[in-house]
């Protein structure tokens, strides 16, 4: 019932930009707070992002802070994650999560590379 499909993704440039998105359905998704993950190879899942049902609310980790930017469209049922000036140390799968519970999106491949 409850899904989440990610898109977006891929190589990108040093510097450069990248946009996912998050559909989520199967819940009552303009209540719940959503966050963003990622898992780079060898190392544990982390936050990224977070923001709340509203969007009012956001928080980001030091090593993304002012350079990652989460949102979300009630609407459309789906949140996104803007990322701008990406390193090679962004490198990593992508996961978005109803925040509160142990649902999560598949795995997004980005990689950040010249």
């Amino acid at each position: 019932q409850v899904q989440l499909v990610a898109s977006g993704g891929g190589l990108v440039q040093p510097g450069g930009s990248l946009r996912l998105s998050c559909a989520a359905s199967g819940f009552p998704f303009n209540t719940q707070a959503m966050a963003w993950y990622r898992q780079a190879p060898g190392k544990e899942r982390e936050l990224v992002a977070y923001i709340s049902s509203a969007g009012t609310n956001t928080n980001y980790p030091d090593s993304v802070e002012g350079r990652f930017t989460i949102s979300r469209d009630n609407a459309k049922n789906t949140v996104y994650l803007q990322m701008k000036t990406l390193k090679p140390e962004d490198t990593a799968v992508y996961y978005c999560r109803w925040y509160g519970f142990q649902y999560w999106g598949q795995g997004i491949q980005v990689t950040v590379s010249s």
